[in-house]
């Protein structure tokens, strides 16, 4: 199998992914420089063609898609809104800590919101969609949700996440060797 690939876009920058405060449900808008990264995005989601392009119903997510040029084709996917952080949606990882020394996002999740196995589970059903499309996917959505798409993709632990850092306003490429599902390229800008 070579298709189809599955393209993650992540958004740019928002105020609160600037400051590391863990932005899950509020819909925070692009900064101008988050902006200004969408656009940049252009010349490397043209060179795709895309059959379908699913997008998180959160607002950074969608503008990132417009201003990157795929807004037109864009179909709203919840299952791509970010991690639920419950809790602790707005905070940082070291304000948290002060609380949970040690704590991970990963390995921990968060009280009153998701875990990773919850996030798993949604995006399994992403996957499914990618899939059974005939053709390239691009996915617009997040840090957090994109990271665990990934270790899915490669039928990994959703906690292995952990492992697949994504910048802000970034592309990264999932598809196949031969029969199995790898990772083609990442975190480009």
């Amino acid at each position: 199998m070579t298709s189809p690939l599955c393209v993650l876009v992540r958004h740019g920058e928002t105020e609160w992914s600037l400051s590391g405060r863990h932005t899950g449900r509020t819909d925070l808008p692009l900064l101008p420089e988050g902006e200004v990264q969408a656009r940049a995005l252009v010349p490397t989601v043209s060179a795709y063609r895309f059959a379908a392009v699913f997008t998180s119903p959160l607002l950074r997510a969608r503008q990132t898609g417009d201003l990157a040029g795929l807004g037109d084709r864009a179909v709203i996917e919840p299952d791509l809104a970010e991690w639920d952080y419950g809790e602790y949606e707005g905070r940082t990882t070291a304000d948290i800590r002060r609380e949970r020394p040690g704590w991970n996002l990963f390995d921990d999740g968060v009280p009153g919101g998701e875990s990773a196995a919850d996030v798993g589970i949604r995006v399994d059903r992403v996957i499914e969609r990618v899939r059974a499309t005939p053709g390239d996917v691009a996915c617009v959505a997040h840090g957090h949700v994109l990271r665990v798409l990934a270790a899915r993709w490669l039928d990994i632990d959703p906690r292995s996440g952990r492992y697949f850092a994504l910048g802000p306003a970034s592309v990264s490429e999932l598809g196949w060797e031969r029969e199995q599902a790898v990772v083609t390229s990442w975190n480009l800008r």
